[in-house]
């Protein structure tokens, strides 16, 4: 059950470690993929009790705030999101990332965007008018089925690609972050990133335990997961080699 509470937000602009800033709407991501970073702090860091992926904070007041914090910022590249979804089911109602959004262009700061939600072409008519601007999906697989287990309320694989395809050909620059590696068909997922992407980056998964927990019920022990990666790291690479798509790899 989803537990969804709107709040006032004091900050939303905050320093970031990977880039100059980040932007979260959300506090809470109601895709609640199992392997995500965040589920290991998020609910410390909110109060929550609930699990990661049954709670989300909306803060309403999110593009007021980032308004007032925009007038006074040294002009830097903003990422949006680091530990939500700006583009997670709530957004359709809410819209607080095209809100966002519209403040972040009036100001023309860069932006680099990562979601896992194929709504982001909604936004389209905005990402086109950024003098900087990256858009990026998460696609760990090309596997529907494998999709679904471990990315429960995201977009189809097929839904990402093809939003992927329509944002690219409008000009904006884009990636894809295939992290962590699925299990599915590297060399079918990097023929459908072809022509679509600039740059594809490479990770694997998150070994911390309560994420190792998650991966032990589906039978799975830790050196077979890292064979796994390794292998699936060096078909990947070599088809993107071959179609010559830049990438980088994390691990």
């Amino acid at each position: 059950m989803l537990r969804v509470k709107e709040i006032l937000a004091k900050s939303i602009l905050n320093k970031s470690k990977i880039f100059d800033y980040c932007v979260n709407p959300y506090t809470g991501c109601q895709i609640g993929c199992p392997y995500c970073y965040a589920r290991l702090f998020m609910r410390r860091y909110s109060g929550h009790i609930e699990a990661w992926g049954e709670f989300v904070d909306i803060k309403v007041n999110a593009p007021e705030i980032l308004k007032k914090q925009l007038e006074r910022a040294r002009k830097g590249t903003v990422w949006i999101s680091s530990v939500c979804d700006p583009y997670q089911p709530l957004e359709k109602k809410y819209r607080l990332t095209r809100r966002c959004l519209l403040e972040l262009l009036e100001r023309q700061f860069p932006i680099n965007l990562q979601t896992k939600s194929a709504l982001v072409v909604r936004d389209l008519d905005l990402l086109t008018q950024f003098e900087e601007a990256e858009v990026g999906f998460t696609i760990t697989t090309d596997n529907e089925k494998v999709a679904r287990l471990f990315e429960p309320k995201a977009s189809k694989v097929q839904g990402r690609i093809e939003a992927l395809e329509t944002i690219h050909s409008q000009g904006v620059r884009t990636f894809v972050f295939i992290g962590p590696i699925l299990p599915g068909n590297p060399r079918r997922l990097v023929e459908e990133l072809r022509g679509k992407v600039d740059r594809v980056y490479i990770d694997r998964m998150n070994y911390m335990s309560s994420i190792m927990g998650f991966y032990r019920k589906q039978g799975l022990s830790e050196a077979a997961i890292d064979a796994f990666f390794q292998n699936y790291k060096i078909e990947i690479v070599e088809a993107l080699k071959e179609y010559r798509i830049p990438y980088e790899v994390f691990f």
